[in-house]
């Protein structure tokens, strides 16, 4: 059924419902769409168009829906709905009836779509900035172990002056940096949240929308109704980086094949990212690098695309934006499966420092070395340029490099050349007097690794950011506990309970969105409990949970506990931060009375684990 069906007297003809239903790619915003009408039900709640029982239906319900989703998305293909928003409020209202129709009040589909866009781009935006960052750190890994491997740098594909693998992987480590600070400045830009502005004009109820952002974990309430369900910039940024990014990836992937070429041997790509000929069999082919490298053209065309639809567009909504998702899916998830390829052509990667080195001292590459020795003997450098480039057809002539050349030789293009010049024509020369910053002599190549390695790490640290919780999560927090509850994860825990012991829970932050959280119990006996673990769906893998527990067993150790105990269905991630399995029988029975407000207490198939702080901490004091 169509949520606009009332002013029609016909139904749409089935072409068009085909052409213009969008559920077939739009189906990926559903657990966006579904965050977003909880979010609502509370704003809803807060100006008395919907009670407080009523709110809690209609969140149970959803979060009962996102539970679905989560588990098979592609079962939402099979609906005949227009749209995610139609299917999303279809199946409320098969959950909670009538009650199901009020949530949409106040909100219009295109206040909604901006809001659940916007979401999936911050949630994407940060998967990317992940992906970038292993790309980055397995290049850094390359590049040092590779200091002292010389390659032949290239200008115009003429072989130029000696520079080392090294550097030639850091030169694509700073591309990628920047794509990095490109996309966490078009992330921070996003950061606003559309919803409340109806359909052009704003919504007719006294919602606090400041409020209803943070609940969402936006920084802010966009400004203006108009401009909020007509702005497409993010979308268009996303695709701009992504697209400058794909042109990195494009050179990188073109260099590669250059060098992984026979007429090059300079590298030779592991089995796992090649392939061979279905007629030759001696080949080798380097198509994960073709791939990326035909790819870009394809990105490239998602962001003509979209700036082409909003040119000359009209405000405020028009059917035309509807053409926003498809060209940006494809686009960012081309761009996430090439940066995981190009990571993994890293990954056993072999390199022929050999055949490099060969290269590196053949096409005259110390050519320049030479005419920095003349400019030191007080020769202008014009006049030096001129002379080393007769002495290197005379080298040509002879067949010869020019290291090669004898003394008697070499005097015969200036007379002011001596023995000394011998030492100042070795690679190992070429590359020592490139000193300065960012040049290619070992020192500032080890400084270029060092750095690189310090800047990743200080930002994986930041990524995760834990703290104690505040009042002021109490949404984020009863939303988070209450939907892991449902799902029978933990223990149901109500709003009272949470403000009462607020003081126990910790939360996992990313640039400002609560991603988990988890709670250290603290039992009379001294014995402490970690409850309420979770991370936020699309924030799982990233170190959230590890963070969590790291900061609650620090507050533990704070607090001289000696014991710290968990009951887990995934036990093999606990054990992972040193717990070890234990017998339920050991725990306390005030512990186990908690577990009558289990709802799998008949069925329980959670395991023990515990950490012995005083053990742990005398096995560090033996260690150092």
């Amino acid at each position: 059924m169509a949520l606009w069906g009332g002013r029609f007297t016909q139904a749409a003809d089935t072409r068009f419902k085909d052409f213009n239903d969008s559920l077939r790619f739009d189906y990926r915003l559903a657990e966006q769409d579904i965050v977003g009408s909880i979010a609502w039900s509370k704003a809803l709640l807060s100006v008395d168009v919907i009670s407080e029982e009523e709110q809690q239906k209609l969140e149970l319900a959803l979060n009962e829906i996102k539970l679905q989703v989560m588990e098979d998305p592609h079962q939402i293909l099979h609906s005949d709905a227009e749209d995610i928003h139609s299917w999303v409020e279809q199946q409320l209202i098969g959950k909670v009836g009538d009650l199901g129709k009020k949530l949409h009040t106040g909100r219009s589909r295109n206040d909604q779509v901006a809001t659940d866009l916007k979401l999936w781009c911050r949630q994407q935006g940060q998967q990317l900035l992940i992906a970038l960052d292993r790309l980055q750190s397995q290049m850094v890994s390359v590049a040092a172990e590779h200091q002292a491997t010389v390659l032949p740098g290239y200008t115009h594909l003429q072989r130029a002056q000696p520079v080392t693998f090294a550097h030639w992987c850091l030169a694509y480590v700073e591309m990628f940096e920047r794509d990095y600070s490109r996309l966490n400045d078009a992330i921070t830009r996003l950061d606003t949240c559309p919803l409340g502005s109806g359909a052009l004009a704003g919504t007719a109820y006294p919602i606090d929308r400041e409020k209803l952002a943070h609940n969402l974990g936006f920084h802010s309430a966009t400004r203006n109704s108009l401009d909020s369900v007509s702005d497409r910039d993010h979308v268009m940024e996303l695709m701009s980086v992504a697209s400058i990014s794909m042109l990195h990836l494009s050179r990188l992937a073109e260099d590669m094949i250059f060098y992984n070429s026979g007429e090059s041997n300079f590298i030779e790509l592991a089995d796992t990212v090649t392939s061979g000929s279905s007629l030759m069999p001696q080949k080798k082919n380097p198509d994960a690098l073709e791939l990326i490298r035909g790819k870009t053209g394809r990105v490239y065309g998602s962001m003509a695309g979209m700036m082409m639809t909003v040119k000359a567009l009209p405000l405020a909504y028009n059917k035309d934006m509807q053409e926003d998702k498809e060209g940006l899916f494809d686009a960012l998830d081309t761009w996430n499966d090439c940066m995981e390829m190009a990571a993994l052509c890293f990954d056993g990667i072999k390199v022929n420092g050999e055949r490099t080195l060969e290269a590196a001292k053949q096409g005259y590459a110390n050519a320049t070395e030479l005419a920095d020795y003349l400019v030191a003997k007080n020769i202008p450098f014009r006049e030096a340029h001129h002379i080393v480039g007769v002495a290197v057809v005379g080298a040509i002539e002879k067949g010869c490099a020019l290291e090669e050349l004898s003394i008697g030789e070499l005097k015969a293009f200036s007379p002011v050349i001596e023995q000394d010049v011998y030492d100042i024509l070795t690679i190992e020369s070429c590359l020592e007097k490139r000193s300065a910053l960012g040049g290619v002599s070992p020192n500032q190549v080890a400084f270029a690794v060092e750095e690189a390695s310090n800047r990743l790490a200080q930002r994986n640290t930041s990524t995760v950011k834990v703290r104690p919780a505040r009042l002021t999560d109490i949404e984020a927090l009863e939303g988070m506990v209450t939907y892991w509850a449902s799902l029978g994860d933990n223990l149901p825990r109500s709003r009272n309970e949470l403000v009462r012991d607020i003081g126990s829970f910790a939360i996992a932050e990313n640039n400002g969105e609560v991603t988990g959280c988890a709670s250290l119990y603290v039992y009379d006996s001294g014995l402490a409990e970690i409850r309420s673990l979770g991370v936020e769906a699309g924030w799982q893998g990233q170190g959230q949970g590890t963070a969590l527990v790291k900061h609650l067993i620090d507050k533990a150790k704070q607090m001289a506990i000696k014991n710290v105990f968990v009951l887990t269905r995934t036990p093999e991630f606990f054990m992972k931060q040193d717990f070890l399995p234990t017998s339920k029988s050991l725990l306390p029975e005030k512990v186990l009375k908690d577990c009558d407000q289990c709802p799998r207490i008949h069925a329980c198939d959670e395991v023990a684990l515990q950490i012995n702080l005083d053990e742990q901490l005398l096995t560090k004091t033996n260690v150092a």
